[in-house]
């Protein structure tokens, strides 16, 4: 028998046992449609933190008050201790002492309730300054921002994010209304252009206000002067570290520290923030396509349980074939063809499964699915390769029965 015959003859043999190489073919094509969808849904996750990071600039540079190493030498998280201030932020945003920063914008912020009339809203409410807008890479979509004036004169004054002004105020401008923060009636002056999410926080559930404002009216507490963090704005990605130099050097200058290990701030830059979130989504992606590429295995032994049944079935017609003179490596390549055929099959129709989900998917949840098209093509080879795996063990028990024996067989 030719290839081709051979090829004929293991169609006939799985069409002949429909529902049982279905259910065979159901295994791999549930591991192939994981192992797609995880991959799409990882790097899917990974393009969305990375344009979320990058869109809020390159040159940006994060202080963040405490240090990574507490003065007992344990690792420690950010934000241990409220060790910056306005003035910090102030001497940050003088060009003698620090000419490669071209902006400082200093934050406090606090979970607040904000209302209008019965429409009650819990939002992220951020005192600030007016070069945050600048600092931030954000722009205004209605109305200004807030100005020197209104942080001069502790305006009542708000802008808000685009999400906290739907919510507030559904499809109608918000612009000139009146919110209430804190028993204190604010005038809204702007609203912001969507932004989406950073690492930590969602950039359009906010409401800005000015930073005398925010200490004194809203915020309160010991010390009103401190400030939640400090965004540095370099002139470009090739200045940046040497904003970050000039940063670390002014603050440390600044705190009377002269040990730069006992530093009470961290510095951060997008790049690294970047980094480790990609390195997160990885490692998540690797683990979940590993547990879905089990599903693969368990489809393999599967293809193999069929394929031994199908020799058991098929006995006294590998006798006859034998008999006739059919050698023993027609014999295994019939049962190998076969063991390929199923496992091709499941993986093209899972392939394809994957595929239809990675475009349907995002509309029912709120992040994208890539099409990756080596995961596609690699999870078909793997099928194939599963199938010639699992398919020897069976097709090689065909091909040693003997004549005599296989004839013999009830």
């Amino acid at each position: 028998m030719g290839w081709l015959e051979t090829f004929r003859t293991g169609v006939d043999a799985i069409r002949t046992h429909r529902l049982r190489s279905g259910l065979t073919v159901l295994g791999i094509l549930i591991g192939i449609a994981a192992v797609v969808l995880t991959v799409g849904l990882g790097v899917g996750a990974q393009d969305k933190v990375g344009s979320q990071i990058s869109s809020l600039g390159s040159n940006l540079l994060i202080v963040s008050p405490g240090s990574s190493t507490s003065s007992t030498g344990v690792r420690g998280g950010f934000g241990s201790a409220s060790t910056l201030t306005v003035a910090d932020a102030a001497a940050l945003a003088s060009k003698t002492s620090a000419p490669d920063i071209e902006g400082v914008a200093p934050v406090k912020q606090s979970s607040m309730s904000v209302l209008n009339g019965s429409v009650n809203w819990t939002t992220t409410v951020v005192g600030t300054t007016p070069s945050w807008l600048s600092v931030r890479n954000r722009s205004i979509s209605a109305g200004r921002f807030i100005t020197t004036t209104d942080d001069a004169q502790s305006a009542a004054v708000t802008v808000l994010a685009a999400d906290t002004a739907t919510e507030l105020f559904g499809r109608r401008s918000p612009v000139g209304q009146s919110v209430t923060i804190n028993n204190i009636p604010f005038t809204v002056v702007g609203v912001l252009v969507s932004a989406g999410s950073d690492s930590s926080n969602n950039l359009d559930d906010q409401a800005i206000v000015p930073m005398s404002t925010g200490a004194s009216r809203l915020f309160g507490g010991t010390t009103r002067t401190s400030v939640s963090s400090i965004y540095i704005r370099g002139y470009s990605a090739s200045t940046l570290s040497a904003a970050y130099q000039e940063a670390t050097s002014l603050l440390l200058n600044q705190h009377g520290i002269t040990d730069s290990s006992s530093a009470d701030f961290t510095i951060t830059t997008q790049e690294s923030l970047l980094s480790t979130a990609t390195s997160v989504s990885r490692t998540l992606t690797a683990l979940l396509a590993g547990i879905a590429a089990l599903s693969l295995l368990v489809g393999g032994i599967g293809v193999m349980n069929i394929m031994l049944v199908s020799v058991t079935e098929r006995t006294r017609e590998i006798g006859l074939r034998k008999a006739l003179g059919a050698p023993p490596a027609a014999i295994r390549r019939q049962f190998l063809i076969e063991a390929s055929l199923l496992s091709l099959a499941g993986g093209a129709i899972g392939a394809l499964l994957g595929i239809s989900g990675a475009l349907v998917l995002p509309q029912f949840i709120d992040n994208p699915v890539a099409i990756v098209w080596w995961a596609v093509l690699g999870s078909l080879a793997v099928a194939v390769a599963i199938g010639v795996a699992f398919g020897v063990y069976p097709a090689s028990r065909a091909a040693r029965l003997a004549p005599i024996d296989a004839l013999r067989s009830d």
